[in-house]
């Protein structure tokens, strides 16, 4: 059982004049937020669309944006796994579109350690304008487990990206299988969308007994077809249980406001209160008529 702080990006989609420019935004906000004492940094859902703006003749074409973010991917990763490094800090990075060896398109995020490890998790469920305009497919993890559950130095923690975690049973697999703290990268373009996934991820933490950690993508970017319009505001929840907030609301930072919000997390309290809450939710879960098969969740060391 760890205690640490976590920091939850709010972060604007900028159109970088070119890599140099990206790669000092990044180190930016790392530096910011390892040098507040953060050892757990999340950024949210296709934050990295703003590398779209580095190809001129791609930026303002819906698929094609695909592509060129997608090619950049193995660079995004090297200076992420080099920033996590550097500052002794786990990244999830922003997520990105994967194109993968079957030609489809999915939203990858990824998981760096300060050891040198990471993972991806896929996201699961897409939304409509994925499915019926982006054209963006279902995750899938070569074992065949479509979810993973991170062990690292600051404790088992899960991600569920976006539109999931307004899905009980992902959650609910990865609480099973012993997940603490749950990451919810987000991208809303509206007001309604910010709440149904800040709501979502409330309704996971009360479910699981458990922190989730929500960071949204924030501001206008108008040259971009995937991610002009962004909205939200990043936050940290936990169970509304004795020793957490009345409220569930650990830390909750200004809406359509840039910059990190930062929390003190003691996975501690998960197994006190999972173990003598108030209510046992995440032991009584079970006790629910038709109680469903879960999906299946790969452990990954990162430790």
């Amino acid at each position: 059982m760890v205690a640490f702080r976590v920091a939850a990006a709010a972060y604007p989609i900028d159109a970088p004049a070119d890599w140099a420019a990206y790669a000092a935004k990044q180190e930016r906000w790392v530096a910011e937020a390892a040098g507040a004492g953060a050892r757990l940094l999340v950024f949210p859902e296709y934050g990295a669309m703003e590398l779209a703006a580095l190809d001129p003749a791609t930026m303002g074409d819906l698929a094609a944006s695909i592509d060129s973010v997608s090619a950049l991917l193995p660079k995004v990763d090297s200076l992420h796994g080099e920033l996590a490094a550097r500052y002794g800090v786990h990244i999830l990075a922003a997520s990105a579109p994967r194109r993968d060896g079957d030609g489809r398109a999915r939203n990858a995020a990824r998981l760096f350690a300060p050891n040198g490890k990471s993972a991806t998790q896929d996201k699961l469920v897409m939304t409509r304008f994925e499915r019926e305009s982006w054209h963006i497919s279902s995750g899938h993890i070569s074992s065949g487990a479509p979810l993973r559950l991170f062990e690292t130095a600051l404790g088992k923690i899960g991600v569920v990206i976006c539109y999931d975690s307004e899905f009980p049973l992902l959650a609910r697999a990865l609480v099973e299988a012993g997940a603490e703290v749950l990451l919810v990268p987000s991208c809303t373009d509206s007001a309604h969308g910010y709440w149904r996934v800040r709501i979502g991820a409330q309704a996971r933490a009360l479910e699981g007994q458990c922190y989730t950690v929500h960071s949204p993508t924030v501001g206008e970017a108008a040259w971009s077809p995937a991610v002009d319009e962004n909205h939200g505001a990043a936050g940290v929840f936990g169970p509304p249980d004795h020793g957490m907030p009345a409220d569930g609301v650990v830390a909750l930072g200004a809406m359509n406001v840039p910059g990190w919000t930062y929390a003190e997390v003691d996975t501690a309290n998960v197994h006190r209160l999972r173990a003598e809450g108030g209510v046992l939710n995440a032991r009584h879960w079970v006790e629910q008529p038709g109680a469903a098969v879960l999906p299946g969740v790969e452990v990954v060391d990162l430790r």
